[in-house]
């Protein structure tokens, strides 16, 4: 299973329910990566897409603790272990978990695959995902030369669970 997420130096990603910051190429990035994969995600994250609808040419798999909850066009599971169950159903390849904090960290310890796009700003935050830099489990297996947004600083991450 994989994890996309862009965080900033300290490894914070969000602040009051929204994304630190919107890069177009890190956008196109995520794009092209999950069109046509599973995306998980918790309620809350998807509040924040445009009109709180899931995600395109996508299979959306939505977690929430809310048992009235309904979306039209996503699969709704209620725990972490219902979500795990429902994935099977695919390739761990073609399956993405995509925010917020508390879904990256229920979800972390079963992805093998990091794409992180790591931005050379430190913001204003509550919410942060795991520093991969400093787990033994993890080794950064690929980067892209740095990129620049405007005056913003950006690199593509790709960090991979090690075998033990």
């Amino acid at each position: 299973m994989n994890l996309i997420v862009n965080v900033d130096q300290n490894w914070a990603i969000g602040y009051k329910g929204k994304l630190l910051v919107s890069i177009p190429e890190d956008m196109k990035f995520f794009r092209q990566e999950t069109t046509g994969r599973v995306v998980i995600l918790g309620r809350k994250t998807l509040e924040t897409f445009p009109g709180g609808q899931p995600l395109k040419n996508r299979t959306n798999i939505i977690l929430t603790r809310n048992p009235d909850f309904q979306v039209k066009g996503a699969v709704i599971c209620h725990s972490v272990e219902e979500a795990l169950e429902e994935i099977k159903k695919y390739d761990p390849r073609d399956v993405y978990v995509v925010g917020g904090d508390m879904v990256y960290k229920a979800f972390l310890p079963y992805c093998d695959v990091a794409h992180v796009t790591r931005t050379e700003h430190a913001y204003e935050a509550d919410a942060w995902f795991a520093n991969l830099e400093q787990s033994p489990d993890w080794e950064l297996t690929g980067q892209s030369e740095e990129k620049t947004y405007f005056d913003l600083e950006f690199t593509f991450c790709r960090y991979e669970r090690k075998r033990h």
